[in-house]
């Protein structure tokens, strides 16, 4: 089961040139992530010690390197490859990732689409 102790990091934003339509892709647009990494957070309670956490500028660099290393399609794939890389770098037990795209090209007004991803190290 996974643990109830929980790391969040919200609305991390971004710019690139992520989408299906080829205009998407080339304007560009506002993208945000959240990630919540659940893991023992008892260990570095009790001691202070940062080493026995996640760096939560550690995890931003990565989040940000994954969004940045090229334009996905998919927020799906987007949010399947930072969840795979925060699984393979830092020890957790499960991840969940949110993606949002704030200009989405629908016939119709929005806020946003997003799309949230769970995943296991197991």
């Amino acid at each position: 089961m996974p643990s109830t102790d929980c790391i969040r990091i919200q609305n991390m934003t971004f710019y690139g040139y992520h989408g299906v339509d080829a205009e998407e892709r080339r304007l560009g647009g506002r993208f945000s992530l959240d990630v919540e990494l659940y893991l023992d957070l008892e260990p570095a309670g009790a001691t202070d010690d940062l080493s026995l956490t996640v760096n939560y500028q550690a995890v931003y660099d990565l989040v940000r390197r994954v969004h940045d290393a090229h334009p996905y399609q998919l927020l799906e794939a987007l949010a399947h490859d930072v969840a795979q890389a925060l699984l393979k770098e830092f020890p957790m037990e499960e991840v969940v990732v949110r993606v949002r795209k704030h200009s989405v090209p629908l016939q119709g007004l929005i806020d946003y689409a997003e799309v949230e991803i769970r995943r296991s190290a197991h």
